[in-house]
């Protein structure tokens, strides 16, 4: 839980720039860490699809979008050039020359940009643009990219391939590969938080403390560590499992709708709407990513399959079969849904429904 001097030190910033030390602003720096009633962590919150899936309860819901003219293969295509154009001038090669080099080398490699577009796609429902949101978009990419880097390296999951692209270690050596993550961690919180134009030095700071939330021991770090350890056991129930991927893998996705809807200007229920909505998402991405690992080759995803089989990793097709895994994702894909009703009558709803049916009807 943070501290209250944390909570009386932004209080202070907000005075040093003039800006109101409103407890909207305040909930927007306590909600991820329980200062609020109303807020529940990633460790306590149960997903309410997992009881209802695991407890064999149906629940439906009247979640109904009209179709719209929304295009969004150009929409993706757009955005994701924009974030290209951005990553590339965000890390230009300069001296020492190698370690930008392999910063760049895994950066740039391609992907789908997930999450930055989610930052970009909050950022712009709630009336924000998305110039305000591209900073911390870069950032997102480029603590994905260190997690990548460092989750292929041989004492992690020791893989070769990632993105089509031999992974950073084998084109530039482990203690590079560590010290091209580290460099972009750390840079991630420099560009955020010296780039960012057209949000509050309150919202900034909000933002900041999200990001690094997300990536900590309430974060990416707690799931990847109980994965390492739990790695080839027996007995590894649904809690534990989606503790793993609430933490691992959905935490930088719902920090990144978080952080769009922060610096867009976005209220403090605004935000803790998209909180829940990017967490049904980010939790549905695993679970897509379990099904594609034994659904598909190597070569249509750009890694290596069936890794996880042969590391005897718990997944969810291990643990509820194939079929169960399938329904399971559609349920998480309408209760996320359900989290965007009250956007209905605002245009830029449709990227972010969009993107959660791209995630759970993805094939890489």
């Amino acid at each position: 839980m943070i501290s209250m001097s944390f909570v009386d030190s932004c209080v202070q910033t907000c005075s040093m720039f003039n800006v109101s030390s409103s407890p909207s602003f305040i909930g927007l720096i306590c909600s991820k860490h329980n200062l609020k009633i109303h807020q529940t962590s990633r460790t306590s919150s149960r997903l309410f699809v997992t009881a209802s899936l695991f407890n064999q309860k149906q629940q439906t819901f009247s979640v109904n979008y009209e179709k719209t003219s929304f295009d969004f293969q150009t929409y993706m295509v757009e955005k994701a050039n924009s974030v290209n154009k951005a990553l590339d001038e965000s890390i230009p090669i300069k001296n020492p020359t190698k370690i930008h080099e392999a910063m760049r080398y895994s950066l740039l490699a391609g992907g789908k940009r997930v999450r930055p577009i989610l930052c970009i796609a909050a950022c712009e429902l709630v009336g924000g643009n998305e110039s305000t949101a591209m900073p911390a978009a870069c950032a997102l990419e480029m603590i994905h990219t260190m997690s990548l880097i460092h989750d292929d390296l041989p004492c992690m999951d020791n893989d070769d391939y990632r993105r089509g692209k031999y992974t950073n270690h084998k084109e530039y050596g482990e203690d590079v590969a560590i010290l091209a993550g580290d460099s972009l961690l750390t840079f991630a919180f420099e560009h955020v938080s010296s780039s960012t134009v057209g949000a509050s030095p309150a919202r900034v700071l909000a933002a900041i403390v999200e990001l690094a939330n997300s990536m900590g021991t309430e974060g990416l770090v707690a799931g990847q560590v109980v994965d390492i350890t739990s790695t080839g056991g027996d007995d590894i129930g649904p809690e534990l499992l989606e503790f793993i991927h609430v933490h691992k893998t959905a935490s930088l996705l719902e920090a990144a709708v978080v952080i769009g809807a922060i610096l867009g200007g976005g209220s403090e229920p605004q935000v803790e709407k998209l909180r829940k909505f990017a967490r049904c998402i980010g939790l549905l991405f695993q679970v897509v990513d379990d099904i594609l690992d034994v659904t598909k080759s190597s070569e249509e995803l750009g890694k290596t399959a069936g890794k996880d089989l042969v590391t005897n990793k718990m997944t969810y097709p291990k643990l509820m079969g194939l079929e169960k895994s399938k329904k399971f994702a559609e349920d998480l894909l309408v209760e996320a849904k359900q989290q965007l009703v009250e956007f209905e009558s605002h245009r830029g709803v449709a990227p972010l429904v969009a993107l959660a049916d791209y995630i759970v009807y993805r094939q890489n």
